[in-house]
């Protein structure tokens, strides 16, 4: 079974109920009729005619209270609350509903801050960040062709502590939503010294850190990205190495690089790109391109359903 027919089949067994807020977008109409139609989960395509207004108020509420010590007013949370994605976060916040979905037609930005302030962060991690399935047809690296890449969506420059949660949280995808367990690799432009640099000390610490708060995790790095997937360079680069090569999520020095390398595989490769999917909130939520299909929203909704 192919992975994505993998995720949908594993999404129908579970049944969760899934938010969309983007009703004016006939891609996520389409989405949620498929959503429904496979029984992947139970689609919510939330409509502003839809928003209870005494549940409205108390969302606005709610919101002001948590966000107040920001400097927020409340009259810009009215203005936050005339948008369906607040209420649909709020509803996924308050357990309404399993998940979210949305990013179609809002910003990464956007989705994450509804995301982040309505859903919340894992007080152990205490950030949010991002990563993506990606499924490349054809492929003998990876896991089949899949991988999860880390982060592509989020955090700009992460420091070495986020770059281990980031780490972290992405390998817990892997295994809670693919089945398999995660070969974590920090790509670098150095392999194990050979080069130096501020970006490398940061790895270091971060894979360090890795085996501290989850020993039981195969994890290694810095690794140039041919040494962390292609097993024959990997034995000339590191000959001694926990992945021989053979590493599914790939765990990137920064955005720039994360983004830049998705967009490259997904376009080059003719790979599939699911996500961004969130990570580190407390209940699953996931973004979208704006460029997405109707079948890309549909994905996010199953790896979603299969996280909650």
């Amino acid at each position: 079974m192919d992975t994505i027919k993998l995720i949908r089949e594993k999404a129908r067994s579970s049944r969760k109920t899934i938010v969309l807020p983007e009703y004016n977008d006939n891609r996520v109409v389409e989405a949620a009729k498929i959503i429904e139609a496979e029984k992947i989960a139970k689609a919510v395509l939330l409509t502003k005619e839809m928003m209870d207004p005494q549940i409205k108020e108390r969302y606005i509420r709610e919101y002001y209270e948590m966000r107040k010590g920001k400097g927020i007013e409340l009259a810009d949370v009215r203005d936050l609350f005339e948008d369906t994605l607040f209420y649909g976060a709020m509803m996924v916040h308050e357990g309404k509903v399993d998940g979210m979905v949305a990013g179609a037609s809002h910003t990464t930005a956007d989705v994450a801050r509804a995301s982040i302030h309505c859903i919340g962060v894992e007080e152990n991690l205490r950030i949010a960040s991002s990563c993506f399935i990606m499924v490349v047809p054809n492929s003998r690296y990876g896991e089949g062709g899949t991988f999860v890449f880390a982060d592509c969506g989020i955090i700009p420059d992460p420091n070495s502590r986020q770059l281990a949660c980031i780490a972290i949280t992405a390998a817990d995808l892997m295994r809670t939503v693919l089945g398999v367990d995660p070969r974590v690799a920090f790509l670098s432009y150095s392999t194990h010294g050979s080069a130096r640099g501020r970006s490398i000390d940061k790895i270091t610490e971060a894979v360090g850190l890795v085996r501290e708060m989850a020993p039981g995790l195969l994890v290694d790095g810095e690794l140039q990205v041919d040494a962390a997937i292609v097993p024959e360079v990997a034995r000339i680069k590191k000959p001694v190495s926990l992945l021989d090569g053979k590493s599914n999520v790939l765990i990137f020095p920064n955005l720039e690089a994360g983004n830049i390398a998705y967009k490259i595989v997904e376009r080059l490769a003719n790979a599939r790109a699911l996500g961004p999917l969130l990570l580190g909130l407390k209940r699953p939520g996931s973004d979208l391109s704006r460029g997405c299909s109707a079948d890309d929203v549909v994905d996010c909704a199953a790896v979603t359903a299969i996280r909650a």
